[in-house]
């Protein structure tokens, strides 16, 4: 299959490590339609069911469904409605219904088709019915393909904050079809890209030089686009299959989150104003300016990290996001509330630079507190 770049890109494959529940992730262009060879050639049952929602529904389940039923899958389907408010028991209960209703026995499996909000109810209600069904995740959005759709934790979001109701749940299969991100908006690609800058200045100093000079070519499609989901799903396999229920190292790849999840909640997610990469963007600039002001990192490394992701059109500063925001102590009390707290101290993911990022379990709120009055756009 030819791209823009006039040489074919290579399909890649990733393992992610954990015994005998390892599985892979297979990136590349064209990985929809070739669902039901790759499902066909993993699994012994022969019934699916597909959740997807009202954006991707009408552009994927189509081909998707053509390739399993070539191999004689017999799959139902359930289209939700699009956005992260789908992440609700509202909703959750209708998927758990649909694969009760599609008669999963323990050979089958249940099919996520769509972005982060569809992968992780999914993966959520395949965890839970007939306490865990297999479980493939074909993502469609840049963030799920290098982010959500890995590692196997799943979940829904509650009035007290993200992703608080969940189960670590790992899939069978993932399916990056590369092909899909050519018809995501500017801004949700955005979104996911700044996921894969993250793992950059997690532990990858080179992939983050890398990346600053090939980011078009990312964005473009291609070889390099192939290249940055295949290093990104690899960095992501590494940890997880480390510490697959985060207590430890695991732990780093919320670097930017702890800052962005209060600015999402701050938001009421409302998409409009910020999505989940956004408030990541701005929350991994947050990160290295606070380790800054902590005299942990140079001030010049906080400065290159903004200056990249907004060279790629992400918003890097609390004052850009639409609408006012909730005063310091309001956004204090949504860390607070975020899950990475234990005996009153706060764990933060800070960076002594570029690439050398650590978890720190022992941060003042108070030092907290005064950072974000000062970032803060009032």
């Amino acid at each position: 299959m030819m791209n823009s770049h006039a040489m074919p890109a290579a399909e890649r494959k990733v393992r992610v490590d954990l015994g005998d529940r390892s599985y892979d992730i297979l990136i590349g262009p064209g990985l929809i339609a070739a669902a039901g060879n790759e499902i066909a050639a993993r699994l012994k049952g022969r019934k699916v069911a597909v959740i997807t929602d009202e954006n991707v529904g009408p552009r994927y389940l189509e081909p998707l469904m053509a390739s399993l039923k070539q191999k004689e899958i017999e799959a139902v389907t359930l289209v939700l409605p699009a956005g992260e408010k789908t992440k609700s028991f509202e909703h959750l209960i209708p998927a758990c219904e649909a694969i009760l209703g599609a008669r999963i026995e323990r050979n089958d499996a249940v099919i996520a088709l769509g972005g982060g909000v569809i992968g992780d109810l999914t993966g959520f209600a395949a965890g839970i019915v007939r306490r865990g069904s297999r479980f493939i995740q074909i993502p469609t959005s840049l963030l799920a393909q290098v982010d959500s759709s890995v590692g196997g934790k799943t979940g829904i979001n509650s009035p007290h904050g993200k992703n608080l109701i969940g189960v670590f749940h790992q899939p069978d299969l993932v399916l990056a079809d590369t092909d899909v991100l050519d018809t995501l908006s500017e801004r949700e690609f955005r979104a996911g890209y700044a996921e894969v800058a993250k793992y950059g200045l997690i532990d990858k100093p080179d992939f983050f030089a890398w990346l600053e000079k090939n980011w078009q070519a990312v964005f473009s499609g291609g070889a390099a686009r192939i290249e940055a989901i295949a290093v990104s799903c690899q960095a992501k396999a590494d940890v997880v299959a480390a510490d697959e229920r985060e207590n430890g190292r695991r732990a780093l790849l919320n670097l930017g989150h702890t800052f962005g999840h209060a600015l999402e909640a701050a938001t009421q997610y409302d998409s409009a104003r910020l999505v989940h990469g956004e408030g990541v963007s701005i929350g991994m600039v947050l990160a290295h300016q606070f380790s800054t002001r902590m005299n942990l990192a140079s001030a010049d490394d906080a400065v290159r990290v903004e200056a990249h992701l907004r060279a790629v059109g992400l918003p890097t500063r609390m004052g850009e996001i639409p609408g006012d925001l909730p005063p310091a102590e309001k956004l204090m009390d949504a860390i607070a509330q975020d899950k990475k707290v234990k005996g009153g101290k706060l764990t933060f993911i800070l960076t002594r630079g570029i690439g050398q990022s650590f978890v720190a379990d022992d941060v003042p709120a108070s030092e907290v507190v005064n950072f974000l009055r000062e970032k803060h756009p009032k």
